[in-house]
């Protein structure tokens, strides 16, 4: 009879292509994994893998084993997800969240849990939009924070606070800016000179699409993984970037000679979401959750505001 441990390793096989790989990911030795799959081939009395020399390639048995195998891991997951927080926002929490919104809102979260009592234990995995998506679709994670717009598929969106942008530059770049007395849209940002993330970064998409520009118009392209790089930067004069309410106040601290500049209503802006499984029943935790989550980010805004 196959195992849910068996499956997980085969799964990290399949997608490694690699045993040693595979058996760092699930963190056991080589040996131990491979004696695992010999196992599952034993069982079903079938080849999964085609172990050559310096690679290996799964059977159309194996390929067939590895589709079975995502699907039940994935519903093992949502139960064991779903047993976990059937009381509400208690038990253990897996939750996602994009890099431009961890560092600035999750201090204020979690300290909002604590201050609430919560029996909560909060996992937190930061990646990019996409890999998040794919670990609440597959239950990896039980929910995910991200920036809208953004193409989320069958999963459920709980919009939590609009979150503006804003233009950073030098202080003396931006006091020219503003000396031309005329009110400047995210079109009129010239090209040269604009700092965005690297590519993968939602941020960065959502950058580019509010200039109406593409990556080959994008004459400077400095690659950063890191919100905190580029307003270093553009703090010192190296060109000018765009900046979310939300990580004001901490830029600010982190490099004082940042200045920014507010666009004209509407000013451009990104929706902040929650998101979870379609197939989540009984969703009070999220709700909960989302509440909370809202509360922190309103904070964070009034005090962007407060600035300027």
């Amino acid at each position: 009879m196959l195992t849910l441990k068996q499956m997980r390793y085969f799964v990290a096989l399949a997608e490694t292509r690699s045993f040693s790989t595979a058996a760092e990911r699930v963190h056991v030795t080589q040996s131990a994994l491979s004696q695992q799959i010999k196992e599952m081939e034993v069982s079903l009395d079938v080849q999964l893998v085609e172990r050559l020399p310096r690679d290996m390639r799964l059977t159309r048995a194996g390929q067939l084993v590895y589709e079975r195998a995502l699907v039940l891991l994935a519903m093992t997951r949502e139960m064991e997800s779903e047993v976990r927080l059937q009381d509400g926002l208690s038990g253990r929490l897996s939750l996602g969240v994009i890099p431009t919104i961890a560092p600035y809102m999750l201090p204020r979260a979690l300290t909002r849990i604590k201050s609430a009592q919560l029996n909560l234990d909060i996992r937190v995995r930061e990646a990019q939009t996409a890999d998040l998506l794919k670990d609440v679709s597959s239950g990896r994670l039980d929910a995910a924070i991200i920036a809208l717009p953004y193409n989320i598929g069958g999963l459920i969106a709980e919009p939590l606070f609009t979150d503006c942008f804003l233009l950073a530059g030098s202080k003396a770049r931006l006091a020219h800016l503003n000396q031309q007395m005329v009110p400047m849209r995210p079109t009129d940002v010239p090209p040269d000179g604009l700092l965005l993330l690297d590519e993968g970064h939602c941020l960065a998409d959502q950058a580019l699409d509010m200039c109406q520009l593409t990556r080959a118009e994008q004459t400077v392209d400095l690659g950063a993984s890191s919100l905190s790089t580029l307003c270093g930067l553009v703090a010192q004069g190296f060109g000018m970037t765009f900046v979310p309410e939300i990580a004001l106040k901490a830029e600010h601290a982190s490099s004082p000679d940042l200045a920014v500049m507010r666009f004209p209503d509407p000013q451009p802006a990104r929706t902040i979401a929650l998101i979870r499984r379609a197939s989540t029943p009984d969703a009070s935790w999220f709700t909960d959750l989302a509440a909370l989550l809202a509360e922190a980010g309103s904070e964070l805004l009034y005090e962007a505001r407060m600035r300027g």
